[in-house]
């Protein structure tokens, strides 16, 4: 089956702010000890989220107003420290389906884009137009059009990139290099039957 070609997702937003977000505040460690990514959405950013005794805390994911956002916004290099793949199954088990920032670190980017989640980079008063539209109406439509680059909200737009090898895996369903080679498995099975020296 093939992949979705994803060219834009849309959705509503909330603003996580902060500079350096990295992969610990977005999954701690101690929730990695799954032997698969199911559940993790529940720990995202846990520990800026919650108390020690569990309670909430203020934060935007735990405001009600932002409940069932699928687009998240934040500032500078954002996924910079190590390069667990646990922090963006965890934003994808949450229940995000795009990211806006700044900037990315690397390989936080690459896993993102694994998924199928598109990494758009926008300037940092581009983003505070957007999160002042979010903060106004939280139930504002957001849509990240990969293809064309740019951000649409509130009848603004917004310049957007994504990088050249990531857009043109994503719009064109190349994004996930297991599902493509999965894809293939057919052929690799005919062209085994003839073969000699392979016992298909």
């Amino acid at each position: 089956m093939a992949l979705a070609k994803i060219t834009q997702v849309a959705g509503r937003g909330v603003y996580v702010p902060g500079n350096d977000i990295d992969t610990d505040r977005i999954i701690p460690a101690r929730f990695m000890k799954c032997v698969s990514f199911d559940g993790l959405g529940e720990f995202l950013f846990y520990d800026v989220r919650k108390n020690a005794d569990g309670s909430d805390r203020a934060h935007p994911l735990n405001d009600p107003r932002f409940k069932g956002a699928s687009i998240l916004v934040s500032g500078l290099n954002f996924g910079c420290g190590s390069s667990r793949e646990h922090a963006p199954q965890a934003l994808q088990k949450y229940g995000f389906r795009a990211v806006i920032a700044e900037n990315f670190a690397e390989i936080f980017f690459g896993n993102c884009t694994t998924l199928g989640i598109p990494c758009a980079s926008a300037s940092r008063e581009d983003i505070q137009k957007l999160t002042v539209a979010i903060e106004n109406n939280p139930q504002l439509e957001v849509v990240v059009d990969v293809a064309a680059q740019q951000v649409r909200f509130g009848g603004q737009s917004i310049p957007a990139l994504v990088r050249d090898s990531a857009r043109d895996a994503l719009v064109n369903g190349r994004w996930d290099a297991i599902g493509e080679l999965l894809e293939g498995v057919s052929s690799v099975k005919e062209v085994a039957t003839r073969l000699p020296y392979v016992n298909v």
